[in-house]
């Protein structure tokens, strides 16, 4: 039995030896209980207010949205590699708009930092505006594009909206709750309760939370090690780098083609320009981002692709007559519906009118 004990500890002794206490047993402080995860010692602010966490409410609501989010760390932990992907470009944006930093957590609830996010009220992208707001405030949003899905476009358009809407109740608090609830309902409480200050408001369920969820999501981002997440410098995604591209065109230009010229994959197109929608690039002026460092091998080539696709067969051209549509057409040139809907980059629900022309190819 002592013979045992012996080995055991001389084994021990060598993992230490050659391999370090890392190797033994795992240094890294461990997350802190749940408990004193909300114990808010330090004031919380947001936008430069103060989160009075001393009303016993509000320490409730907040204690709950930190607690929910911490309970799926994975999130958390894709909420910040992401913000150190996109946060730079972003908070870029939103400094010289001349607006509050913080604001740049709404687009963590909203989307996560995803793009392509969509909700069952039809709100897209970033920042998650519906196709009427998006439109009002410069973005746009046809079957081609979907501004919406653009980084820059989208923030740009954010800060707008959220620098109307503070013009409008001068709080920041109650200009993030109307982003959520809208401008004319929240007025209307406003009104109906006789009281301008958030905090005293009696709102629906999910703007209340949304404000606390916001600020909790700050809290936590701000506060990493506090709550364990522990990151080497090599566990954050790089910032998102690029190059600028502007492409002008007579006519439609397939995507695969700028892809070739760029020197990478459709797909990578695609996911640098999340609001390209379909196979082509509209017609007239484009500006689109390729990995960075390959603008001039870009600018070398595309002439030569955009010759040989000249030459190539790209088809005929049919102008739209009145009393036309995309089945008819599709019908009189013995093609299938679903290619012509491809190669001119509408959908089925597309409506056209007449003068519009249309690209008719080899079926």
């Amino acid at each position: 039995m002592i013979k045992k004990i012996f080995y055991f500890n001389l084994i021990c002794f060598a993992i230490v030896f050659f391999y370090g206490l890392d190797s033994f047993a795992d240094t890294k402080p461990a997350p802190p209980s749940l408990l004193e995860s909300i114990r808010f010692s330090k004031p919380v602010f947001f936008c430069g207010i103060n989160v009075p966490v001393d009303q016993q409410d509000i320490k409730e609501k907040l204690e709950k949205e930190v607690l929910l989010s911490l309970w799926n760390r994975p999130q958390v932990i894709l909420w910040i590699k992401r913000a150190s992907k996109y946060f730079p470009h972003m908070g870029k944006i939103i400094n010289q708009a001349g607006l509050p930093d913080d604001l740049k957590y709404i687009a963590i609830v909203e989307s996560g930092l995803r793009a392509n996010v969509s909700s069952h009220r039809g709100a897209v992208g970033y920042w998650q505006f519906l196709r009427s707001t998006g439109k009002m405030y410069g973005l746009k949003i046809n079957h081609t594009i979907d501004e919406r899905r653009n980084l820059f476009k989208s923030t740009e358009s954010a800060c707008k909206y959220l620098a109307e809407l503070n013009r409008q109740f001068n709080d920041w608090y109650l200009a993030v709750a109307a982003y959520n609830m809208g401008a004319r309902e929240l007025k209307r409480q406003i009104k109906i309760q006789a009281g301008a200050d958030f905090y005293s408001l009696y709102l629906s369920k999910e703007t209340q939370r949304y404000i606390f969820k916001i600020i909790a999501a700050k809290y936590i981002m701000e506060n990493q090690r506090k709550f364990g997440f522990i990151f080497s410098k090599e566990d954050y995604y790089p910032v998102f780098e690029f190059d600028k591209i502007n492409i002008d065109s007579s006519h439609q230009l397939p995507i695969s083609l700028v892809a070739q010229a760029a020197g990478v994959s459709f797909r990578t197109i695609k996911e640098f320009n999340p609001e390209l929608r379909g196979y082509f690039l509209s017609q007239g002026k484009n500006t689109i981002i390729v990995p960075k460092g390959l603008i001039h091998q870009f600018e070398a080539r595309f002439n030569d692709y955009y010759d040989k696709w000249q030459g190539s067969d790209n088809g005929k051209i049919h102008r739209v007559r009145s009393g036309e549509n995309l089945a008819w057409i599709a019908k009189k040139y013995n093609v299938r519906l679903s290619s012509l809907i491809k190669w001119n980059n509408l959908s089925h629900k597309s409506v056209i009118h007449p003068g519009d022309k249309l690209t008719i190819r080899g079926d």
